[in-house]
């Protein structure tokens, strides 16, 4: 609690109120002598000596006067101290200790012991170890958490591989949090830091590394606060950033007891943990002066205090955590013990409950165990709950500036503001404007991918965008292609954690890793299928996408005979685009063709369609099904007015056009940018693929329902025209006279 300063000032007050009433007094009454009372009247003017000197009273009520000035002058310091004390509360103050002051009593004076303060806009540096694709989840959430809370900027260090440099970076810089900035720093750098020790621990050699951020971390920061990826902040992370200030001139580490009794020895017999103070500490949060350790040789001294501990133990159980351990063990003085409340512990086995009575005690929680959310825990339901709101909290709302901070403008948030203000909210279109160059944030590899692609150079990869709603086709279309394949998934953060779950239980894509999941988090009103596309295409690691739907089942062996069918046609040197021919069911259960005959069977039946007879033939109508039905080989078809068909190209094609979302146009405008750059459009004589029924989108619904959809569509479809001669002169004139011929259409391609 803050010093009582106004507590205080009401007693000064009261002081010379009783003061200035104790003068008048003495004007008024006198006192009281030999027990009879002393008017100043005239009436009594004569006998007044022999009750009191009148030189007497003048003294005394100087000595009162003086005391009143004397209570003034204080009276204005207090209220000075006062006035400071108001400007020093607008900034954040935060307490280091068990969150309440202590009162100390000095000698005859009572002083409140000052709380540590982190200053409004102090930067707060946070470093986090994080390797592959399911850490670099929980870093998503573990931040989510620090940014729900915090009133501070913040710098985050991330000392990643590969993988979590791909994936984290790419989150950061499309989820664009105002007063936050992000370093990366390369693990691979640091690996021969400490790969010489052996290490039992589920981390591996990253769970080692925080052991070497005095070398890693820039010379020139002084502190830093430590996480582990699985913890979940329950406060503002300023409250711990100010424990700095209660750190001794030998103090340099700031941790929390380990709340297991890992290190007493007595789990089981036999048990030998490394050397510890006590109980030891946990190193899932941690407080480093860095510019203090790098003082005393931090790095030579925790080297040859686990050289030395190695010969005995011969490898760590507990990764960093034993080596931290040993060393403070010899080196004492180093530690300061933080609150366990800064460190909950949720692993089995823990004395975490005596870390919290209130809800308003806990701090931060931390999942150190291999079970993470189904540890054993009296009040494990809480904290549960508690991690799924940070888990499913929705990012974007956390793109909140910080009012007062100074902070460098995100050159992508300046320009989507020159953006917007150029669009007028007139236009009809301002909406369609609006959303094409509206920030998603993207969380690249959402799921393990680990795919190596064929040596043979044709390698092909299935691409394709979904939403919740089509989540149900994934399963299928796993047992028809076995090759690698790029979705792109638009969900929202409490979706991408259904899905999660969803593959985790599947039997048969959970084991599936040639699978790049990409999430697109949902914002705004329309579904943005091209800018989904383009994400799934750019995260390719082979040279031949097959671009698709996620609608349709290819038919059995196609990934094989793609990748034979790219060899033959030698098409790393030509530009060519492959195209399969699409079929469709209105039947929700179908016997799927095994084979090219099987299909025209089925097709001559009344079972099968060709895709969008019924509705929009001039789709793929250039496909030439009649001469499909026959064909042996390869053949070449020409382009014509609004052909989208399914191709197989390379990777460097053409990205999609972003203008156009949900339904519309969206295809079609591809193949035209593909043909304006010359590629052949050829039609391959044993390759299908089929539609399977669903309920129809919410876009092509509005589509069918808003005229002002139309309407804005074929405004878009006139600017894709212009802006294509623009860029490729009159080859792409022949484009918008087909448009224009064609005329009005009852309903547009999707």
């Amino acid at each position: 609690m803050l010093c009582p300063v106004r507590g205080r000032l009401k007693l000064l007050v009261a002081t010379v109120m009783l003061g200035t009433l104790l003068t008048w007094l003495y004007l008024i009454v006198g006192n009281l002598e030999n027990g009879k009372l002393l008017l100043l009247s005239p009436c009594f003017g004569e006998q007044s000596d022999r009750y009191m000197d009148r030189n007497t009273l003048e003294a005394r009520i100087k000595e009162v006067e003086d005391e009143n000035q004397l209570l003034r002058k204080q009276l204005s310091q207090s209220q000075n101290r006062l006035q400071d004390g108001n400007n020093e509360n607008q900034q954040w103050a935060a307490s280091a200790e068990e969150g309440e002051s202590t009162v100390e009593d000095r000698g005859n004076r009572t002083e409140c012991v000052k709380r540590p303060v982190v200053e409004k806009c102090e930067l707060i540096h946070v470093a986090i170890v994080c390797a592959g694709h399911n850490a670099s989840r929980d870093v998503v959430t573990l931040v989510k958490s620090i940014l729900f809370h915090r009133k501070n900027p913040l710098h985050f260090h991330l000392i990643t591989d590969a993988v979590a440099r791909l994936v984290l970076s790419t989150l950061f810089q499309s989820w664009i949090v105002p007063s936050v900035q992000i370093s990366f720093y390369d693990a691979d750098n640091l690996k021969s830091e400490v790969a010489w020790i052996p290490n039992k621990h589920y981390s591996g050699i990253y769970g080692l590394m925080k052991l070497t951020l005095t070398k890693a971390l820039p010379s020139d920061l002084s502190k830093v606060i430590v996480l582990d990826t699985d913890i979940t902040f329950a406060t503002d992370i300023a409250e711990l950033w100010a424990v700095f200030q209660k750190f001794s001139d030998k103090q340099a580490i700031g941790l929390v007891e380990n709340q297991s009794d890992w290190y007493l020895g007595n789990l089981w017999k036999n048990h030998k943990p490394w050397p510890s103070l006590g109980r030891g500490f946990n190193t899932g949060v941690i407080l480093l002066l860095l510019e203090r350790l790098r003082r005393i040789g931090w790095e030579q001294m925790w080297r040859l205090t686990a050289e030395r501990e190695l010969m005995s133990m011969l490898s760590t159980s507990l990764a960093d955590q034993d080596i931290f351990n040993a060393v403070i063990k010899q080196n004492p003085a180093l530690v300061h013990q933080l609150p366990c409340f800064w460190n909950v512990q949720l692993s089995d086995h823990t004395r975490s409950e005596q870390c919290y009575t209130e809800v308003s005690d806990l701090k931060v929680i931390h999942w150190n165990s291999p079970k993470k959310l189904r540890v054993k825990n009296k009040h494990v339901e809480f904290f549960r709950n508690l991690y799924l709101t940070f888990l499913e909290y929705d990012g974007n709302l956390l793109r909140r500036e910080l009012f007062g901070c100074v902070s460098q403008p995100d050159p992508k948030s300046i320009k989507l503001q020159n953006a917007l203000e150029e669009l007028d909210e007139d236009d009809q279109c301002y909406d369609f404007r609006r959303e094409r160059i509206m920030l998603h944030r993207i969380h690249l590899f959402f799921l393990k991918y680990d795919y190596t692609p064929t040596t043979d150079g044709a390698d092909v990869t299935l691409v394709a965008q979904l939403s919740m709603d089509r989540l149900q086709m994934l399963e299928a279309i796993c047992k028809h292609w076995d090759g690698p394949m790029s979705l792109a998934l638009y969900m929202s953060d409490a979706e991408a954690q259904q899905f999660l779950r969803y593959a985790q239980a599947s039997e048969v894509l959970k084991n599936r890793k040639n699978i790049g999941y990409h999430i697109v988090y949902k914002e705004g009103q329309f579904y943005p299928v091209n800018f989904l596309r383009n994400i799934a295409l750019k995260n390719v690691n082979t040279p031949y996408v097959f671009l698709t739907d996620i609608d349709f089942l290819p038919m059995y062996g196609l990934y094989e005979y793609l990748r034979k069918s790219i060899l033959q046609r030698d098409m790393a040197n030509k530009k060519e685009a492959l195209i399969v021919p699409a079929f469709e069911t209105l039947r929700y259960r179908l016997s799927f063709p095994k084979s090219k005959a099987e299909l025209l069977s089925m097709l001559d039946m009344g079972l099968l369609y060709t895709f969008r007879y019924h509705v929009w033939t001039k789709g793929h109508a250039p496909t030439d099904y009649a001469k499909w039905r026959t064909a042996t080989t390869p053949y070449k078809v020409e382009w014509e007015a609004d052909f989208e068909p399914y191709v197989i190209v390379r990777q460097d094609c053409p990205e999609y056009d972003t203008r156009f979302l949900g339904f519309g146009w969206n295809k079609v405008s591809h193949i035209i940018e593909l043909d304006v750059q010359e590629y052949e459009l050829v039609v391959l004589p044993n390759a299908f693929m089929i539609h399977m029924p669903h309920a129809p989108s919410f876009d092509i619904t509005k589509f069918r329902s808003s005229v002002s959809y139309r309407n804005c569509l074929k405004i878009l479809k006139e600017e894709f025209h212009q802006d294509l001669s623009r860029k490729y002169g009159s080859a792409a004139l022949k484009y918008l006279t087909a448009e224009r011929n064609l005329g009005d259409v009852k309903e547009g391609p999707v």
